[in-house]
Parts: C-alpha cells; sequence; structure tokens
C-alpha cells in the first residue's frame, strides 16, 4: 500500500553498498552547473530530496528507487577537485529498513542521519509495502550502520511518512504523517530518545480535516524560540485548501494546535505543500501550490497581529508561463534579504519543467526573477524540494528526473 493520495497531489509519478562515480560539472547558462546526474542503478534513482550539509562540506539525500536492492538509498556528495563524488552509504532493502525513502535526511546533535521512508517496516495494516519508518544512519569505523527507530502501524498511529524529521533543543525528533492518525487525516508526531537507546513514540495531534486541516506536506516542521511548532497542512481547514498551523505545548505534556491561516482558493493561495520559514522580525513565508490570480500558486508571508491573529500577504502569483507554476518548494533566504525557490513545472514554453526563482523586495512590493529555465539538453526538470545554501554561498537543489540518463540529476546554481 503506498502513500498514493500524497504523492499522487505533487506531481511524482539491508546491505551496505558504495558506489563511487565522478562527474565533472557541465555548465549551461552563467552559475548554472549539473554537479551530478543519476545512472538509475546502484547510484539510485528519483532524487525527490531536500540535500542537507555538513560541517566539511559533504552533501546529503536520498532517492526514492535504486540502490542495491532498488528501494532506495541515502547517498552523499563529496567536493572534490574532479568535481563531485557521489557515494550511496545506505541501499533499503524493502523490509525493517524501509522503502521509498523520500525528502532527504536530517543530522542529529550526534552526528547519524534521521530521516523516513514512505513505506516498509514490519508491523501495522499495510499490507505488502508496509507503514513506512523512521530510521537512524550511524558512521562506524568506515560503515554506515540502519536501525529503524520507529515501525508506522496505520491507523492511529499514522503512515507513509514522506518528510525530512527535525530535532527540537532538547533532542526530540519530531514530524508528519500524511495518512492515519485518529481522523483518518493525518498526524504529527513525536519521538523521544530513552537512556536504554530505545525510542518512544507518541502521536502529539491527529488531523481532523476539518478546520484544523488534513494531509501533512513536504516540508520541515519549523520551532519558534518559546518550542511551539508551525507548519502546513495540504488540504482540509475553513475553505479545504490548506491551513497554516502552530502546536503548542503545555508543562502538563498535551499540544494544542492553532489554526493561524486557513487558504482560501483562488484569488488566494491553495495547498501549500513546501515548508515554512522565518524572517529576522518573526513573519512566516511558504509557497502554494494551487491558487493565487491565475490558480497557478503563490508565494505568501504571514505576518502576526493583535490578538494572535495572522495577517496574510500574497508576494507572488505564479502565472504558469515563462515565470514557472505549481511551487512545492520550502523559500530560502540569502543574505541580502531575497528570496529564492524553485517551481515544479513553468518556464521554458517548450518543456513546461520548472524554474529556479528569486523574489525581491523593491518599492514595497516583490518582483519575481527566473534564474533558471529546467528542461535543456541533459537539465534535470521538476524540482520538488526547493534549494539549499552551501557555506560558500552556492545553492544547491534535486530534480527527481532529467539529467544524462534521466533518472534525476543535482544542480548547483551561484546567485
Amino acid at each position: 500500500m503506498k502513500n498514493q493520495t500524497f504523492w499522487s497531489s505533487v506531481g511524482k509519478a539491508c546491505a551496505i553498498f558504495a558506489l563511487v562515480v565522478t562527474i565533472a560539472n557541465v555548465a549551461w547558462a552563467a552559475g548554472y552547473k549539473r554537479v551530478y546526474s543519476f545512472t538509475g542503478g546502484l547510484d539510485g534513482r528519483d532524487p525527490a530530496t531536500h540535500l542537507t550539509f555538513d560541517s566539511a562540506g559533504n552533501a546529503y539525500g536520498t532517492t526514492a528507487g535504486g540502490g542495491e536492492f532498488d528501494f532506495g538509498a541515502v547517498f552523499k556528495l563529496t567536493p572534490s577537485d574532479a568535481g563531485w563524488v557521489q557515494t550511496v552509504i545506505y541501499s533499503f532493502a524493502g523490509g525493517n529498513d524501509g522503502l521509498d525513502p523520500h525528502g532527504g535526511v536530517t543530522i542529529g546533535p550526534d552526528g547519524a542521519l534521521y530521516g523516513t521512508a514512505v513505506a516498509g517496516g514490519n508491523a501495522g495494516i499495510c499490507a505488502g509495502d508496509g507503514c513506512g519508518v523512521v530510521y537512524r544512519l550511524a558512521l562506524v569505523g568506515d560503515q554506515w550502520l540502519q536501525s529503524t527507530i520507529h515501525n508506522f502501524k496505520g491507523d492511529n498511529d499514522g503512515w507513509g511518512p514522506g518528510s525530512r524529521v527535525v530535532f527540537d533543543a532538547a533532542g526530540n525528533l519530531f514530524g508528519t504523517t500524511p495518512n492515519g492518525g485518529r481522523h483518518s487525516a493525518g498526524t504529527i508526531f513525536m519521538l523521544t530518545p530513552t537512556p536504554g537507546g530505545a525510542w518512544h513514540k507518541r502521536t502529539i495531534h491527529s488531523f481532523t480535516g476539518g478546520k484544523d486541516g488534513a494531509t501533512g506536506s513536504m516540508g520541515d516542521l519549523i520551532f519558534d524560540a518559546a518550542g511551539n511548532i508551525y507548519g502546513v497542512t495540504e488540504q482540509g481547514g475553513a475553505n479545504g485548501v490548506g491551513t497554516v498551523y502552530k502546536l503548542s505545548p503545555s508543562p502538563t505534556g498535551h499540544w494544542t494546535l492553532t489554526t493561524l491561516y486557513a487558504f482560501k482558493g483562488m484569488p488566494d493561495g491553495g495547498n501549500p505543500y513546501g515548508g515554512l520559514i522565518w524572517d529576522s522580525a518573526g513573519n512566516l513565508y511558504g509557497t502554494s501550490y494551487y491558487g493565487g490570480s491565475v490558480g497557478m500558486g503563490t508565494a505568501f508571508q504571514l505576518t502576526p497581529g493583535p490578538n494572535g491573529k495572522w495577517q496574510e500577504n500574497i508576494l507572488y502569483n505564479f502565472l504558469g508561463d515563462t515565470d514557472g507554476s505549481l511551487p512545492t518548494t520550502t523559500l530560502i533566504f540569502d543574505k541580502a534579504g531575497n528570496l529564492f525557490g524553485t517551481t515544479s513545472a513553468g518556464g521554458r514554453p517548450s518543456c513546461d519543467c520548472g524554474t529556479v526563482f528569486k523574489l525581491t523586495l523593491s518599492g514595497g512590493s516583490w518582483k519575481e526573477k527566473i534564474v533558471h529555465n529546467f528542461g535543456k539538453s541533459f537539465d534535470g526538470y521538476a524540482p520538488n524540494y526547493g534549494l539549499t545554501f552551501d557555506a560558500a554561498g552556492n545553492l544547491y537543489g534535486a530534480t527527481p528526473a532529467g539529467g544524462t540518463s534521466r533518472k534525476g540529476m543535482i544542480f548547483k546554481f551561484t546567485p
């Protein structure tokens, strides 16, 4: 049983093995380079992933397929004078370790990698494929060892996690499932480490599908300084097209969800898939897949106001033409306060393969500039998970399709 509802809605279609391949950077336009092109074999395919950098400048991500057993892999990209070296550090076997990993990995406070797999595991009602897992990869000597820290069971426990997990300041892990829960509308979960090395899992909110929303997003959860959690739902809310929410803990361990904003659909935004980010003034930013002036998505801002009310401001309406359309991205700020992101479609008229865009505040309004159109030659297409800065200020991202072998690729853009 695959997570059909969540992944089809974004237009997407236990051995350790290392494969090292080096590919030199190939230039398209100024500032844009292909870093690595997947072959679809042992190195993986369909990198539907956010990229995570460690302090040494290595990048980590996941492929939903490929690897030694064709159930997906976790990979590492290491910079070198000759280009980037790609190494598969773990191939999923499709059993208790999981299969079909999406979204990428998070580096924990212990230096291990943590992530989710949409399917696999050995628990619950999800006959065949399994209900999904949360896993940990730890480097022991020169090998990465995998452990499954939670097997989802379906029903009230949730199932089909497809986004990254995030840590709070106390070392607890949080994430979402788009399916399952008490009302079959998805969950927010918390995993707490125990002295014995096991992890205790709690469902801290089950979405009802009503005013609180339904179906978790592709993006990360985020925290404020008080430990409150913020996120979006793809569906539900007062108008049925998604919400922005806040989840607040109490001293007794109970969590209370507050809907900060319910999207309305055209000409407002609708169906947000990417996560949220903060600015220094405490405003929230994100994208919606649908809605806007022509129904092709938006970039939006939420500003806190009196009495806990949040005001929404549409920063940009995507037009579905050369400016891009249908963004699933989580936005990212550069040091100058510009926003960068990707659209999963639009751009080059002959391809409709997606874009990298920049939003700049000028004269009180935000202006869009397309910095790359995907789809030319052996370029990638349909980027879903947004962008990541390295320490030098370069932007990196992944496309689940395209590249020299048409199995996906990693790209770099220098603003």
